[in-house]
């Protein structure tokens, strides 16, 4: 990705992260970026491939976090795991709380524009390429269903956390408990 390009979806996840889908403009995004008006609709010539950029932008984010993830685990350690986990969940909640808002408001507009789901569905098959092979290194005894299980867990206690925060958030608790749920499963 050109340093450019990423600048500009950079700037557009913040600005879809700080005032949702209604104000992700190609003028928005280039004034968040510090970029000349036009920087951004010359890149993305309409507001779709805007959206298919931030949404691959999104993926690429996650992706090195579960890459991240990767690298610090000891493999078929569940508590390390979960631990890991539960600091890349309060990560997502807290630092890259913008990044992870970003994400509800592309997934509320595909809620009702079926056409952006087909990018959703590649960005959690990217996802669970690295995500899968961890769980079968713990002992998952169905890696795909337990992975999307995992998911749904994680996208349960992100949007609880950002909706109405804990001081005392606990995000490795629940891990923990779903991941010897895989091993029994």
């Amino acid at each position: 990705m050109t340093d450019r390009r990423q600048l500009l979806l950079d700037a557009a996840i913040r600005v879809l992260g700080t005032g949702g889908p209604r104000h992700l403009t190609h003028r928005a995004v280039d004034a968040e970026a510090g970029l000349p008006e036009g920087s951004a609709s010359n890149r993305f010539r309409t507001r779709e491939a805007l959206v298919t950029g931030v949404f691959d932008r999104l993926v690429e984010v996650e992706a090195l976090a579960w890459q991240r993830l990767a690298v610090d685990l000891p493999p078929g350690d569940v508590a390390a795991f979960a631990q890991v986990l539960g600091e890349l969940i309060r990560e997502f909640t807290d630092q890259r709380r913008v990044v992870t808002l970003a994400r509800y408001a592309l997934f509320v507009e595909a809620a009702v524009r079926p056409d952006l789901r087909p990018a959703i569905e590649a960005g959690r098959a990217r996802l669970a390429e690295r995500g899968e092979p961890l769980l079968a290194a713990l002992g998952s005894t169905d890696p795909p269903a337990h992975f999307r299980m995992l998911l749904a867990l994680i996208e349960g206690l992100l949007s609880n956390q950002l909706a109405c925060p804990e001081d005392n958030f606990d995000p490795e608790s629940a891990v923990a408990v779903l991941l010897r749920g895989f091993r029994a499963a």
